[in-house]
């Protein structure tokens, strides 16, 4: 089996929990923050819709520099749900797409993520993808969890049933 063919079923899993998670976001809750440290909902929201954006960078450049001009803008959070859903949907698909035609040698290849000439690691692009990507997104989805609990918005099921939904 080719590495993209594990990693192709593990995205569509993620994605789709990922998805119902973002569906729940309450239209007027984008601004709500459980406290003065934590982003808004609105934010960690429109994080997870441009993380597969990360990976495809992942798959089709061999460095990030996060103190380049570029990586100094900060996106702009979307004003409605739908947009926010929109462009996660976007996004997978496209990181997706890139994913399914990566040959088993582009995962080996190594990838640089440095500040400036600090380098803060270098790994194989598999490592990237499954810390800096999969489990990136898995860490923020929850976190999202998390905020529509305190917003008395049902969490959907993840991995097993939640305390709001069962897995059928």
């Amino acid at each position: 089996m080719a590495i993209r063919d594990g990693l192709l079923v593990e995205w569509d899993f993620e994605v789709e929990i990922t998805r119902r998670i973002l569906a729940r976001v309450p239209a007027d809750a984008l601004n709500f923050t459980p406290h003065e440290k934590s982003p808004t909902m609105g934010w960690l929201a429109n994080h997870l819709a441009l993380l597969p954006t990360w990976g495809i960078m992942t798959l089709t450049t061999t460095e990030l520099d996060l103190a380049a001009p570029e990586m100094q803008k900060h996106p702009v959070i979307p004003d409605t749900v739908d947009e926010i859903l929109t462009s996660f949907d976007a996004n997978a698909a496209a990181f997706r797409a890139i994913l399914a035609e990566s040959e088993d040698e582009m995962f080996t290849v190594l990838w640089t993520m440095r500040v400036g000439p600090a380098v803060v690691f270098t790994e194989p692009r598999i490592g990237v993808l499954r810390g800096m990507i999969f489990n990136h997104l898995v860490h923020h989805r929850a976190q999202l969890g998390v905020y529509l609990r305190l917003k008395d918005v049902p969490v959907p099921s993840t991995y097993g049933p939640s305390a709001d939904e069962s897995l059928v």
